[in-house]
């Protein structure tokens, strides 16, 4: 696979002499051809010579990740992930239905680590469409953990599910608090049916008295409408700070640049205000609202 190279030359710069030592027997085992039993036991007991941490690729091992494969980022994988996803990529029948089989093997009796790490590996499958069912069922997981693994920094849900997987995988997003902003493809995927989904969420948290999750509004797009444009109002009128500069951003996304240039001048909040003066300069995507996530570096 093309994004193996990727993941040998990054393991060989943070593998322990003794790991290193484990995973090079490990995958000539696995190249040389094993039964399911034993590729799970050698993808669970990986434990052992692999650190749990952060893998904290450089900025030159991220854009060769890139390249490889167009959105995908290990950044967040830690050494754990890619030693394992490595192990599954090093199988010479990846093409074939016992690999399909075996890997199947791995999510029926993987603990949450090791399911992390298989969800993570299917973008970089041969045939990955093979496995969109599984794939949706970690969409579908009400674990945030593992809702990242199998959404979040990687092109297979926006490639490969279709429009009613995609729509649901976008709003449980915001039901398991994942950040929205790192799952590809919503710019692209924008459409009147997620749309209608994200505004009757809006109004189901406001009638609760809860907030409205300001990634939310990057479901709407231009395909919103009068209602789009009335909520989004509302949350600029009332809404939390984090909430207001959401709205911001919903509105340069549904084309709303005048009203923008008029609150320019009046916005007084410094979030809110640089995030006007952002979007009116076009940084309205998926990206800009990174800048509203709480557990992002720098983020308010």
């Amino acid at each position: 696979m093309k994004t193996l190279p990727i993941l040998l030359d990054m393991l060989a710069r943070r593998l322990s002499p003794e790991g290193a030592r484990w995973f090079d027997s490990a995958c000539r085992e696995i190249v040389r051809g094993v039964e399911a039993e034993r590729f799970c036991a050698l993808f669970s007991v990986a434990s052992r010579y692999a650190p749990r941490g952060p893998l904290v690729p450089s900025a030159e091992e991220l854009r060769a990740a890139q390249t490889a494969l167009a959105g995908w980022s290990p950044e967040r994988w830690t050494t754990l992930e890619a030693l394992r996803v490595a192990l599954i990529l090093s199988r010479g029948d990846l093409g074939q239905s016992a690999a399909v089989a075996a890997i199947e093997e791995l999510f029926r009796y993987a603990d949450m680590g090791e399911l992390c790490a298989a969800y993570k590996a299917l973008a970089h499958l041969p045939q990955p469409e093979r496995f969109v069912w599984r794939a949706g069922e970690g969409a579908r997981s009400s674990m945030k953990a593992v809702y990242e693994s199998a959404c979040c920094d990687t092109p297979y849900p926006a490639a490969h599910f279709d429009a009613i997987a995609w729509r649901q995988a976008v709003i449980k997003a915001l039901f398991v608090e994942a950040p929205l902003w790192r799952v590809g493809g919503v710019d692209r995927r924008l459409d009147a049916e997620l749309a209608r989904m994200a505004l009757d969420l809006a109004e189901e948290r406001r009638s609760a008295g809860r907030p409205v999750n300001p990634e939310l509004w990057m479901c709407l797009g231009a395909f919103g409408g009068e209602r789009a444009l009335a909520s989004l109002e509302l949350e600029l009128r009332s809404g939390p700070e984090r909430g207001r500069a959401g709205a911001v951003l919903g509105l340069a996304r549904a084309g709303a640049g005048a009203r923008l240039a008029a609150l320019q001048a009046s916005e007084t909040d410094p979030l809110v205000h640089a995030t006007i003066v952002a979007a009116l300069g076009g940084a309205h995507d998926s990206r800009a609202f990174a800048a509203l996530d709480p557990n992002q570096q720098g983020a308010r």
